[in-house]
């Protein structure tokens, strides 16, 4: 809720409240701020908006989703480079159900700002080569389903994968 500099500021202070206690003698009050200032510290790194619209999205609840999302009034001021492509990775997956021109962008901008898991790189190029197999453009599908094929080292998307080279030889 807060802007990301704002969480660096409160760390910082709460970091030197924890030192004056120290110097005065409050060892476990001093322990106490310096574990209370990692919070703020992890959610300099993990949008805690960008977390809930995670747990709406793993409910299947796309509303609850983009609600979540639309409390980010400014992504770009408000967000690390991290969050803003994770930010235009769940608005692609909510609007790969409706409009995939839309879809297509935020994915593509996401991919650009970066992701941090290769499942979810994985799975944007999977999402991505579905579109171009609707919009029939099979040499870009073909790449983009290889790319994301390299990137699933768990093997969670091989099903998908098989399944939309299947279509592909459709096309």
């Amino acid at each position: 809720m807060f802007n990301k500099i704002f969480k660096l500021i409160i760390a910082g202070l709460i970091i030197a409240y924890a030192i004056y206690q120290f110097i005065e003698g409050n060892i476990g009050n001093g322990i106490f701020l310096i574990l209370f200032s990692l919070i703020f510290i992890f959610l300099y790194f993990r949008n805690e908006i960008i977390l809930l619209a995670f747990l709406k999205m793993r409910k299947q609840d796309l509303v609850g989703t983009e609600k979540w999302l639309s409390k980010i009034k400014n992504p770009e001021a408000a967000l690390t480079l991290k969050q803003q492509g994770y930010y235009n990775y769940l608005h692609g997956i909510i609007f790969s159900q409706t409009n995939l021109t839309t879809a297509e962008k935020y994915f593509k901008k996401a991919l650009k700002l970066g992701l941090t898991m290769d499942y979810d790189v994985a799975m944007a190029k999977l999402s991505l080569a579905g579109i171009s197999m609707q919009k029939r453009r099979k040499r870009e599908a073909t790449m983009l389903l290889n790319e994301a094929k390299k990137l699933d080292k768990q093997g969670m998307l091989t099903d998908q994968i098989k399944m939309m080279k299947v279509q592909l030889k459709k096309i």
